[in-house]
């Protein structure tokens, strides 16, 4: 019933014309002083128990969509990321909201799971890059899993959910759940492992103890992406502290991987 709720909201408000939203209007100031100054445009907080958001945006539908996830799932690790994307001066704009080629255009990079495929990550375990996702394939359904085409539309579903297939080099073969919603402003999506996880011979994640949120939102001369991942992970000792390390890094990987996506299909330099 409240995630009916607050889909009810999201597309409410996706129905509303704005205007793009300053981005100190979303993060203290001096948090988005630091974004710019950073050389890689992005912050990185780890926690681990008892972890509460600290770099969520100030926006209603996010804050609610993640609380709510926060409180539905009671993490024991959380993984949070600020990256500030700015869009070549000739894509800026302070009196309209990202028109719709370029809101196409990023919900496709975000549906394209089969671009992840051969992404790379650091591993601190073992002090070099290292393979992310071996395979990454949308799929029809968690029973039969075949293989589909990633999806790419002309017009913007208002939600949308798909099932994938991700060969991990660490947490093995997985099936996932993304979960896409629109917002005037922005475009969420969640991924639900709907496979337990296991970290070699070692459980380390249970079905539907990883929840990953990522939030892309438009601020007129750039987009700030806030993504998320929360996990209840096992707890023996040492596994929290390896997993959160590795999502660390995942995370960075992650958002690399979006901004390559946009640099070479959207916002052309």
């Amino acid at each position: 019933m409240k995630t009916g709720i607050f889909i009810t909201i999201f597309l409410f408000a996706a129905s509303i014309c704005v205007f793009p939203v300053p981005i100190e209007d979303l993060i203290p100031s001096d948090t988005a002083a630091l974004l710019r100054a950073s050389e890689r445009g992005q912050i990185i907080e780890t926690q681990l128990r008892n972890p509460t958001p600290k770099l969520l945006p100030q926006n209603t539908e996010l804050r609610q969509y993640v609380n709510l996830t926060r409180n539905s799932l009671n993490p024991n690790i959380m993984i949070e990321a600020l990256y500030l994307y700015t869009k070549p001066s000739i894509y800026h704009s302070s009196v309209q909201n990202w028109d719709e080629r370029q809101k196409i255009g990023i919900f496709n990079q975000l549906t394209a799971i089969s671009t992840l495929t051969g992404i790379q990550y650091f591993s601190a375990s073992r002090n070099t890059m290292r393979i992310f996702y071996e395979s990454s394939t949308v799929i029809d359904n968690a029973q039969a899993k075949n293989p589909l085409p990633d999806p790419v539309y002309t017009q913007l579903p208002q939600t949308l959910t798909l099932n994938a297939r991700q060969i991990d080099s660490t947490f093995g073969d997985n099936i996932y759940s993304y979960h896409y919603i629109n917002t005037a402003d922005s475009i969420f999506f969640s991924q639900t492992n709907t496979t337990a996880m296991s970290y070699g011979i070692i459980p380390a994640i249970g079905r539907g103890n990883l929840r990953s949120i990522i939030a892309v939102i438009d601020c007129g001369d750039s987009i700030l992406v806030y993504a998320v991942s929360m996990a209840r992970a096992s707890t023996i000792p040492g596994m929290g502290d390896r997993i959160s390390n590795s999502f660390n890094n995942r995370a960075i990987a992650v958002l690399n991987w979006f901004t390559n996506r946009i640099n070479s299909e959207i916002f052309i330099r």
